[in-house]
């Protein structure tokens, strides 16, 4: 049996602004966008080569909106893994995100923790090797 992670649905505010992070600080894609007849929007943001990413859906009424930023109860929503932890740091602050943890190393990885547009809690991940499959 073969299996892989799809997408990772996030509950937002504003899809724009929301997408906006994804793309300016991770520079993902927009791999998928379609709004249905009834005005539902479907925006997912990725990796185009392998279709994975974090599918963007708006909350609807008072139980998912009270959800944004705490779809994990405090503990981080994802984890990114990226070849270059130092853009990421210094696009979080120019763009001034929050950042949760500056870069901190051990012997096989670096990593930060920031909040994204909604204040989920985001953890970059620089691996000295590559990531695991």
């Amino acid at each position: 049996m073969k299996n892989r992670l799809g997408r990772l649905i996030i509950l937002v505010r504003d899809y724009e602004k929301s997408a906006a992070f994804y793309e300016e600080i991770f520079e993902f894609e927009r791999i998928f966008d379609m709004t249905t007849d009834k005005g539902q929007r479907f925006l997912q943001l990725g990796d185009k080569e392998n279709n994975v990413g974090v599918w963007l859906l708006k909350a609807e009424g008072q139980e998912q909106e009270a959800r944004i930023g705490n779809q994990t109860a405090g503990q981080p929503t994802l984890v990114i893994y990226t070849d270059d932890l130092s853009k990421i740091f210094h696009r979080l602050k120019s763009l001034d995100y929050n950042i949760k943890l500056a870069p901190s190393g051990e012997e096989e990885y670096n990593f930060l923790h920031c909040f994204d547009y909604d204040g989920n809690e985001i953890v970059a991940v620089e691996l000295k090797e590559d990531p695991p499959n």
